[in-house]
C-alpha cells in the first residue's frame, strides 16, 4: 500500500458524502426497527453541508480538513448522532495532524483514534450491534493488509474492498446474535437517557 495524499482524502470523503446522502432513506428505514426512524435524514443533512461548504474547508493538511468535517457534523447532525460522528472526526483529525501525505500505518493510526472516541462519545463497546462492530473489524483487516504482499501495488484498492466486505460480513452477523448485548443508553455528554438508544449504528 502507498501513500495517501490530500487528493485521495478528498474522494474518501466526497464518496462516503455521496453515499451516506443517497442512501438515506435506506437508513431510516434500518433506523427505524430499532429507533425513531430519523437517523438516515439527520445524517444526510450534516453530510450535506460538508459537500456544500468543502471547498470553504481548510485544506492545508489532512488534520485541518477533519476537523473541519468534525466541527460540521456536531452541528448539523442531530440528536447525539451529531456529537459521536464528530468525536469520531476530530480524534482521527487530531491524530492526522498537519501531514499532507498519510502512510498506511498513519491511516490505521487515525482510524483507531476514531473508534476509541466514538466508544468513549457513545460509551459503546464491542457486541451491541453498533458501528464499531462493523468499524473494527475492517480496521484489523486493513492492518492486515499492510503486511500482506499478495494486496500492494494497487494504491491499496484490494485491502480497502476487502476490508469493505469484512465490514459488511461483520454487520451481517449481528442480525439475530443472542449474545449482542443492546446498546448503551447515552446521552452527547455521556449521561443516562430515558428512551432511544444513543450509539452509532451498524447501518
Amino acid at each position: 500500500m502507498t501513500q495517501a495524499s490530500l487528493d485521495d482524502l478528498d474522494l474518501v470523503l466526497t464518496t462516503m458524502a455521496k453515499t451516506i446522502v443517497d442512501n438515506a432513506d435506506y437508513f431510516a428505514h434500518l433506523d427505524s426497527i430499532v429507533g425513531d426512524g430519523d437517523f438516515g435524514y439527520s445524517l444526510r443533512n450534516g453530510w450535506e453541508v460538508v459537500v456544500s461548504d468543502y471547498d470553504t474547508f481548510d485544506h492545508s493538511s489532512a488534520g485541518a480538513i477533519l476537523k473541519k468535517v468534525a466541527l460540521t457534523l456536531t452541528a448539523k447532525v442531530g440528536g447525539v448522532s451529531g456529537p459521536i460522528w464528530g468525536t469520531a472526526f476530530l480524534r482521527a483529525g487530531g491524530t492526522a495532524g498537519d501531514r499532507t501525505e498519510l502512510a498506511p500505518e498513519d491511516v490505521i493510526a487515525m482510524l483507531r483514534a476514531a473508534i476509541t472516541g466514538i466508544m468513549a462519545r457513545g460509551s459503546a463497546s464491542l457486541g451491541e450491534k453498533t458501528l464499531l462492530d462493523a468499524l473494527v473489524p475492517a480496521t484489523d483487516s486493513l492492518e492486515a493488509a499492510i503486511g500482506d504482499p499478495a494486496l500492494q501495488g494497487d494504491h491499496g484498492v484490494a485491502a480497502i474492498q476487502r476490508a469493505a466486505d469484512v465490514a459488511v460480513k461483520a454487520a451481517e452477523e449481528t442480525k439475530g446474535c443472542s449474545r449482542c448485548a443492546a446498546g448503551p443508553r447515552t446521552r452527547a455528554n455521556g449521561a443516562s437517557a430515558p428512551s432511544t438508544p444513543a450509539r452509532p449504528r451498524s447501518a
